[in-house]
């Protein structure tokens, strides 16, 4: 099982800016190409900042009102002595929050929520810019069909990953919905399905139902598993096996 990276879900060709950009222009930009930010670069590719809508409408409420008095409360613009910046190099968020190529989409995502951000430059290797991911593209996993949900949780986490038996659970996807039934032999097992089965790209949601065999539920007792008494006669120790007291001990005579 392998998940969607961002080398895979991001846009290779991605508009930038260099830091001298007039702001009218990178808001042209914005509107022209439907998007949310831009990286500001040098000439080597290297992102030294990001400028985002958020950015442009901020630097705009700073400016005085009509009556004279300041409609933001931020101080960045009495610390500059002017209303608002003129460049992307004036006004952008360095350094920028990015993204690697080979991130996940779970680990971009959670990025993206803790930093604020809708879209995230893409670095390489070399620290040079690689491409744009946005929250787009990571939506994009939920339009997997039910069909290519189901063979990859049937093939490459049941079979492939767990080495479960054919039939062992009956996996149904509707929706992005998967549901599971069927029979193991650990409860403790069961957590374990669902985690992975749920981490699967394009499951919206998971249900299962699944029993657990013998009866033994290893998951509230940290104790090994019963070993079950083989049946007298057996090859396993049973009783027919094991000397008894008079075979151990020779018998001696009277003279012996």
């Amino acid at each position: 099982m392998q998940h969607r990276t961002v080398l895979e879900m991001m846009t290779h060709r991605v508009v930038t800016v260099s830091p001298s950009t007039p702001l009218k222009e990178i808001a042209r930009l914005l509107v022209e190409h439907g998007i949310s930010a831009v990286p500001v670069v040098d000439e080597d590719l290297r992102v030294l900042g990001v400028v985002s809508e958020a950015d442009l409408l901020r630097d705009t409420s700073e400016l005085p009102s009509l009556r004279g008095r300041w409609a933001g409360v931020r101080l960045l613009s009495r610390e500059r002595g002017v209303p608002g910046a003129e460049t992307a190099a004036e006004l952008m968020t360095s350094p920028a929050v990015s993204a690697r190529p080979g991130w996940n989409l779970v680990e971009t995502a959670r990025t993206m929520h803790r930093e604020g951000v809708k879209r995230l430059p893409v670095l390489d290797d070399t620290g040079r810019l690689a491409g744009i991911i946005s929250r787009t593209d990571l939506l994009r996993p939920f339009l997997r069909g039910d069909a290519a949900i189901r063979d990859e949780i049937e093939h490459d986490v049941l079979a492939g990953t767990l080495r479960l038996a054919p039939g062992t659970l009956d996996v149904t996807v509707d929706d992005g919905i998967v549901t599971l039934t069927g029979h193991v032999d650990e409860r403790a097992d069961i957590p374990v399905i669902a985690r992975l089965c749920r981490s699967v790209d394009g499951v919206v949601a998971l249900h299962e139902s699944i029993d657990y065999g013998y009866g033994y539920d290893n998951l509230a007792l940290d104790v090994e598993r019963p070993r079950r008494t083989p049946p007298a006669g057996s090859r396993d120790g049973g009783p027919a096996d094991r000397p008894t007291a008079e075979a151990e001990t020779p018998v001696r005579g009277r003279n012996g």
